[in-house]
This record gives structure tokens, C-alpha cells and sequence, in this order.
């Protein structure tokens, strides 16, 4: 089975260690508008060239998938000069980002049969006239429930699914919203393995991860490292939790991280428990400001030697960064129970 990256097709079986969910770049919209935002494109693609080699050579990481929304900036011919110069193959994908953030007026105002054409035809023929073809759908959903909006661009993915068979990967926001994203998917006839359920790292309940896994889909643990949504202990906790009760098969991790933005800063407003957080952590000397610029290998540097710590195996941690994002891309079923 062949999956498209930004510089072409490959075998599934060539994905080796994969990060599933990392970004080159990213404007929100009307960056582009604001005449003391600064950018350097070449600074920007030497940044992610730097980033990217090292964790080619460093961390034996052979794919990065970039799920940028159409609207944050995708530009999908500077992820491939970045792949052909990091010699890193660059997974890129079609679908929107959620309503408060994304979602432009335009494609609001598409029916789900023209949004998902736009999807597969950026999946088939390429985005734009470019021929780079998308290897995947990205779907965004609001908190703490799905919009009325949202759900019409969530079935629109279902529709480009079962016409390409490109598997989903989504954003949560703080980790709300992932089995209302099931539930949507089954009712557009899209089997649950193959969906990644986003961010479900932002949530500390483990019974809401179990609600994920149970319902059979990928669950993402891919914002390792940002610590004001969650502290990295209680991610590596949960992880090793579903490790030991048998769901390494579907586990996947990543860290949301930017190799450069454009313009100011755009974060959410923090909640207070967020803010009580980050002064907690400033207070121990332990908060870095920007967390989602913070480097690329902090994973592999920080959070796996935490796993390990809690009894998490090397086999363990080998699988879910090469088995589970190649079985999820050759959309084949899930394995049975892996517990001890």
C-alpha cells in the first residue's frame, strides 16, 4: 500500500518512527495583514531543516506529519523543500480548523458535498496546482461540545474517507469533545480505527481515555511537553496506565510542536487552573515561556525517560512510535488486547 507524502508516494512500510501530529508553520487568519508581523521564509525553512535533521539523526525519526488546517497557513511547497532538505518524509493534510478560530466564512456557507469534494480533490489531484496530494483529513472541534458548523466539515470528512480512504486525524480542544467525534463518525459510516483522536492528553480523566479506546479509535497523546495544558508526570501516568491495560496498539505520541509562526501570539484565554499552573511551575523554576516553540526532541530527551521510569518497555515505546502510525495509515484493523 502506497501513502502520499509532500514529495510523493512511499510504501506504508517505509514510514519507520513517525510523529503524528508536529507543525513547520503556522498564521491564523489575518496574520498576513498586520504590517509589523515579521517573517522570513528562508530563516523559517532553515529553523525546520535544523529541527528535522536532528531528529532524523538523533532520534531515528523517518516521518513528521503535519496536520496544519487549510486556514492556519498551510503551504504545502514549503513543507516539501523542508522534506527534500531534511531528507525527512513530510506528511501534510486537507481540512479546516474549528469555528471560534478557523472555518472561513466562504466554506461555511458550502454545503458537506462541496467541502468534501474540495477534500478529495485535494487528496486525488493535489492542493492547488502545486501536485502535492494531502495523506490524510483533518477535522477541529470545539469545547466542550461540536458546533452546529463543525459537525457539517466533521461529515464532509466522512464523505472524503470513504471515497479515498485516508485515514482522520483531529484536534480537540482541551481535550473535550473526543467521543461526541466518534459517535459523528459512525453515524457517516467511518470505522472508528480509522480516526486519531487529538490532544485527549489536555484531559487527565482516564476514564474519558478509556472512552476512546474502548470505542476503538487512535488516542492521541500528541502535546507532550506543553505544559499549560497539562503537566508532563500526568501524561506519562495515563500513558503507562494504558500501556499496562493492554491499549499500546492505538496510543499514539507527538508534541504539537512549531518550527515559527506569524505575527503575535494568539493563545486562548487561560482558565485559572491553567494560570495557577504555569505560576506553580515559574515559581519552581520549571515553566519555559513559548512551550510550543521549545525544541522538537524534547520527547525523546524528557518525556521517554518517564515512561520508562514507570515500568513502560522499549518494545512498548518502539511500537507505538512505528507500529501504531503504520497500521492507522494502511487503515488495517486493530490488534486484540496487548496486556501483560
Amino acid at each position: 500500500m502506497m501513502i502520499e507524502t509532500v514529495a510523493g508516494a512511499i510504501p506504508v512500510e517505509s514510514l519507520g518512527r513517525t510523529l503524528m501530529h508536529e507543525h513547520l508553520f503556522i498564521a491564523f487568519p489575518g496574520a498576513w495583514f498586520d504590517p509589523l508581523a515579521k517573517f522570513s521564509r528562508e530563516e523559517l525553512i532553515a529553523e525546520a531543516v535544523r529541527r528535522l535533521v536532528q531528529l532524523r539523526t538523533e532520534h531515528r525519526v523517518r516521518t513528521f506529519v503535519d496536520p496544519c488546517p487549510i486556514e492556519l497557513g498551510r503551504d504545502v511547497t514549503l513543507m516539501k523543500e523542508v522534506s527534500e532538505k531534511a531528507e525527512m518524509q513530510i506528511i501534510c493534510t486537507t481540512g479546516f480548523y474549528y469555528e471560534e478560530r478557523g472555518l472561513p466564512f466562504y466554506w461555511r456557507a458550502r454545503t458537506e458535498a462541496e467541502i468534501a469534494e474540495l477534500y478529495i480533490r485535494e487528496i486525488t489531484h493535489g492542493i492547488g496546482d502545486t501536485g502535492v496530494k494531502a495523506g490524510a483529513v483533518k477535522v477541529a472541534t470545539s469545547a466542550p461540545a461540536v458546533t452546529d458548523q463543525e459537525k457539517k466539515f466533521l461529515a464532509a470528512a466522512c464523505i472524503a474517507h470513504k471515497a479515498t480512504g485516508v485515514p482522520i486525524i483531529t484536534h480537540t480542544t482541551d481535550g473535550c469533545a473526543g467521543p461526541e467525534q466518534q459517535q459523528l463518525f459512525a453515524l457517516g459510516g467511518v470505522a472508528a480505527h480509522h480516526c486519531l483522536i487529538g490532544h485527549c492528553c489536555s484531559n487527565a480523566d482516564h476514564l474519558y481515555h478509556r472512552q476512546i479506546v474502548d470505542g476503538g479509535s487512535y488516542i492521541g497523546f500528541d502535546q507532550i511537553g506543553a505544559d499549560h495544558f497539562q503537566r508532563d508526570d500526568v501524561r506519562a501516568n495515563d500513558v503507562a496506565k494504558l500501556v499496562r491495560d493492554g491499549f499500546r496498539a492505538q496510543v499514539m505520541m507527538s508534541m504539537d510542536r512549531l518550527c515559527g509562526h506569524l505575527g503575535k501570539p494568539t493563545a486562548r484565554q487561560l482558565t485559572s487552573e491553567e494560570i495557577a499552573r504555569i505560576e506553580n511551575l515559574k515559581s519552581r523554576g520549571l515553566w519555559k515561556e513559548h512551550t510550543y516553540w521549545k525544541e522538537h526532541t524534547h520527547m525523546f530527551t524528557d518525556f521517554l525517560p518517564m515512561l520508562r521510569a514507570r515500568g513502560v518497555h522499549e518494545t512498548d515505546i518502539v511500537s507505538i512510535l512505528e507500529d501504531n502510525p503504520r497500521r492507522f495509515f494502511a487503515g488495517a484493523v486493530l490488534p486484540g488486547n496487548t496486556a501483560n
